[in-house]
């Protein structure tokens, strides 16, 4: 009878070198330090991984659904627009409120209500696309045993983001978590956003451009900045270039772009009531302009947006004289409520501002009477994960397995088999 072959050495070499292998394949995500409570607007990036109604995807991340249309400039205007389902593979920027928690800069407003068959991995990875990972919910939920979560546990998703004083180079800006993909290489990011491969690795302190999918890197937005007071309730508000935002309890919609990066607010047909939007001692209302030709050059007037306090929108008449009368405003153009995704990456930040053409017309701000409702998540079936910079900032690192559990079961059997056989 011929000599079985023991196959437990050659099991356990196989298992090691594959358990090696997975260990030194980490992600990392940039990791923004921080010391005051201080907070600021921040976006992150984020592919459906099914289809979604508008109120699905911004339950997800509790945000408000309009404020997350318009973040990606799509028309709200467009009836029942909160039930509209987007599809899968579509890349949207979510807007978050990014604050200084233990440290480091991260958003900590979403929370996930778990269900059947969940896991750790699955929301990380799969449900919420790689902005976490199943360690830091275990660690921000002080899970023991991450085989057992009970149905509806109520989970803190805590996701990346980073402030940077709300500059790049001296000039205002947004910034987005972004997760690199497989395909993904920093000057095709860099290309994407309208921004360089210098100020990309500047500002995750890189020291050189290789990334790795499930990598998190933050990626400047030129944007529109507000001068707002202190004591306003949307003090700090800052828009990326070629998108909106709602303020004011949906009374006033502010956008940045195309043609230069000063905000421009309008009143938003959203809410049934709101304070007056008139400028005092004018007859002009929010986002009127009048221009009058002089010897001198171009008497300019404007009623202007000066924040949110105690419930009244603040409105702020000035004159000046300028060298020559402006054009028409352009707004940022809008797109219909997207029903299919182009290469994931639907909605990439607007191109660098060009000079607006004198008397140019441009596209008309979204207007709605519908106030979109937050809905219940549906059933999720079950599949990215973060940490940080790739160069020697801190990180959060964790493993990224390219094999699912029963993948590496049956490899093993199926070598053990022919061992044995």
């Amino acid at each position: 009878m011929p000599k079985q072959t023991n196959p437990f050495p050659f099991f356990s070499f196989f298992f090691l070198v594959l358990t090696s292998h997975v260990a030194v394949v980490t992600s990392k995500s940039t990791i923004e330090p921080c010391s005051n409570s201080n907070s600021c607007n921040a976006l992150v990036g984020y592919t459906l991984y099914t289809d979604l109604k508008v109120s699905e995807v911004a339950t997800l991340f509790q945000v408000d659904p309009i404020a997350l249309l318009l973040a990606n400039a799509i028309d709200i205007s467009y009836p029942d627009v909160e039930n509209h389902i987007l599809p899968a593979r579509l890349f949207l920027k979510v807007p978050v409120i990014c604050s200084c928690v233990d440290g480091i800069r991260k958003s900590v407003a979403t929370r996930y209500k778990t269900r059947p068959s969940d896991t750790l991995a699955n929301i990380a990875d799969n449900i919420y696309s790689g902005l976490v990972s199943a360690d830091q919910l275990r660690d921000a939920n002080s899970i023991a045993d991450p085989s057992v979560l009970d149905v509806g546990l109520s989970l803190a998703v805590p996701l990346p983001c980073t402030c940077f004083n709300g500059t790049d180079n001296s000039l205002p800006a947004v910034f987005l978590s972004y997760v690199v993909g497989p395909l993904d290489t920093l000057a095709g990011i860099a290309a994407s956003y309208s921004t360089t491969i210098t100020d990309i690795m500047n500002v995750n302190a890189m020291g050189n451009p290789s990334i790795k999918a499930g990598d998190i890197i933050s990626v400047p937005l030129p944007a529109c900045a507000s001068n707002f007071p202190r004591y306003s309730a949307d003090f700090g508000l800052i828009v990326p270039n070629g998108s909106y935002a709602i303020t004011a309890s949906h009374c006033v919609q502010c956008s940045c772009g195309p043609g230069n990066l000063n905000l421009y607010c309008t009143p938003a047909s959203l809410a049934v009531s709101c304070s007056s939007m008139q400028c005092r001692n004018s007859n002009l209302m929010l986002g009127n302009v009048t221009v009058q030709s002089s010897s001198a050059g171009c008497n300019v007037t404007s009623c202007s947006y000066g924040g949110f306090v105690n419930g009244t929108i603040v409105t702020t008449l000035s004159v000046s004289l300028q060298p020559r009368c402006p054009g028409v405003h352009q707004f940022p153009p809008l797109v219909a409520p997207p029903t299919s995704a182009i290469g994931g990456s639907l909605f990439a930040p607007a191109s660098a501002p060009a000079p607006t053409e004198a008397g140019g017309v441009g596209p008309t701000t979204p207007k709605t009477s519908v106030l979109p409702g937050v809905s219940s998540l549906p059933g999720f079936p079950p599949a990215n994960a973060p940490a940080g910079s790739t160069s020697d900032a801190p990180l959060l690192i964790r493993p990224l397995s390219s094999f699912t559990t029963s993948t590496v079961l049956y490899i093993l059997m199926s070598l053990i088999l022919l061992v044995v056989l």
